[in-house]
């Protein structure tokens, strides 16, 4: 069976400026420029993240796009329930599957309601970005975010037009996901574990030092 990898971690912010401002207070990195969601009425900003260990991750930065109509569905990422009155923070992880039909039934056999495929796309300066990606009908997050949404790029993945920010994903840590899940996956570079932590924690190395991401309950 085929293994998913780390594609990119999510950051929500209330705001794209509130996030952009977040990232360069706490990475020492402005984000790049992103693009909108038509499909979900959200808009984002990336940065590359990627290492040895986790090639092609990168850092997406998202916020509900206040120009947008409101969508005919809920928003991916539980974005239309979460609070960020703290701020921006971790909210999710993205896997990148080669199989993504093959990992979504793997997944409902042993219990999980990974969501049902979507065709996503956004236009870059580089060309048309296309994928397929799992998302719930209620827009919910699975084991409090530990649970990846499920991705597959058809064509470029983005990083290909990603500068290097001098970032790099050193490790990522998942919370309290049940072992059949983790077979089902077969995790490449994520450390799965049970203990009184965080859903998700994610250590980066940035021009301010290693820094630790935590998401929150």
């Amino acid at each position: 069976m085929s293994f998913v990898a780390v594609d990119h971690l999510v950051v929500a912010a209330a705001t794209l400026d509130e996030g952009a401002a977040w990232c360069e207070r706490t990475l020492g990195v402005a984000p790049d420029a992103g693009g909108r969601h038509a499909l979900f009425g959200t808009h984002n900003r990336v940065l590359a993240i990627g290492s040895a260990s986790h090639p092609q991750a990168y850092l997406e930065i998202i916020a509900i796009d206040p120009e947008a109509p409101a969508p005919a569905r809920p928003r991916w990422f539980g974005l239309d329930a979460i609070d960020l009155g703290g701020g921006p923070r971790l909210i999710h992880w993205v896997g990148r599957s080669p199989m993504l039909d093959m990992h979504r039934w793997g997944l409902i056999n042993v219990g999980e309601a990974p969501g049902d495929p979507v065709a996503a796309s956004r236009p870059t300066p580089a060309g048309l970005l296309q994928w397929q990606i799992l998302v719930r009908a209620d827009g919910r997050l699975g084991h409090g975010g530990a649970l990846p949404t499920l991705i597959q790029w058809e064509g470029a993945h983005p990083t290909e037009a990603m500068p290097a920010r001098g970032l790099a994903l050193q490790a990522l840590v998942v919370n309290h996901l049940p072992p059949r899940v983790r077979e089902v996956l077969r995790l490449r570079g994520v450390e799965c574990v049970d203990d009184a932590g965080p859903a998700l924690r994610a250590r980066l190395r940035t021009p301010l030092g290693n820094i630790t991401l935590e998401s929150k309950p």
